[in-house]
């Protein structure tokens, strides 16, 4: 069995006294992982970083079996991001969040796609927290969690939304809240990606959509953690609009 493809690498861990394993997520072959020789040695150990972007080949004798790759770098994300503590949290945030609810070897052609224009705009724009956001419902909505914020699930206005309901997923808006505002989620603008995209509304919205991670998709992924790496990127966004 072998195969060939471009992925991004999600991570990277020693095996044995030289090799590595690495988790590298590609559009045909989904989340796959395989043994790099020499991957924890000196010439190749800098290139596997999270979120590389390697042209990756992979065989074994059975398509069961781990297997082993053979990869070449196509671009290094991580001098983009190691002077950024914000883009460097993101960066680590898509790698566990996409570790932790892609089931390995399942395809995802759409979400490589979203993922790989956020990874790209790590360190290259101020914008992408509100990427991020958009990444995110789209990560809930491939995996059939999605959220339904077109109209309000009382009224079914499309004026004024601005709540969600944590039970449905749904939209509320203020006049269909009434007295139950208090027991609902926050819609800002940018997580229906409407308005001027505020950054001052990216953590409002992550808290928002990590709900759903947490009471939804979590559950049906075994009541697995969501990684520590998502809540130190909520640390980093929330002081976004400090100097």
């Amino acid at each position: 069995m072998d195969w060939r493809s471009q992925g991004v690498l999600l991570s990277a861990r020693r095996h044995g006294e030289n090799a590595a394993i690495i988790d590298v997520f590609t559009p045909d072959y989904g989340r796959h992982a395989g043994v790099v020789r020499g991957g924890a040695g000196r010439k190749m150990a800098p290139l596997l970083q999270p979120g590389a972007q390697l042209d990756v080949s992979w065989r074994a004798r059975l398509e069961g079996h781990l297997g082993a790759f053979t990869v070449e770098p196509v671009k290094s994300r991580a001098a983009a991001v190691m002077g950024d503590r914000k883009a460097l949290a993101g960066l680590n945030a898509l790698c566990g969040l996409l570790q932790f609810a892609l089931a390995e070897r399942d395809p995802h052609p759409e979400l490589y796609d979203r993922t790989l224009l956020v990874f790209d705009l790590l360190g290259e724009s101020d914008a992408w927290p509100l990427a991020y956001v958009q990444w995110e419902l789209a990560l809930l909505e491939e995996l059939g969690f999605g959220l339904d914020l077109s109209s309000c699930a009382v009224t079914g206005s499309m004026q004024e939304l601005i709540y969600v309901s944590p039970r449905t997923g749904r939209a509320v808006s203020r006049q269909g809240a009434g007295e139950w505002a208090s027991r609902l989620l926050a819609l800002p603008d940018c997580l229906r990606g409407v308005g001027d995209g505020r950054l001052d509304d990216v953590p409002e919205a992550l808290a928002t959509t990590g709900h759903f991670l947490t009471t939804w998709m979590a559950p049906q992924l075994g009541n697995k953690p969501v990684p520590t790496s998502r809540e130190r990127l909520l640390e980093a966004l929330g002081a976004i609009s400090s100097p």
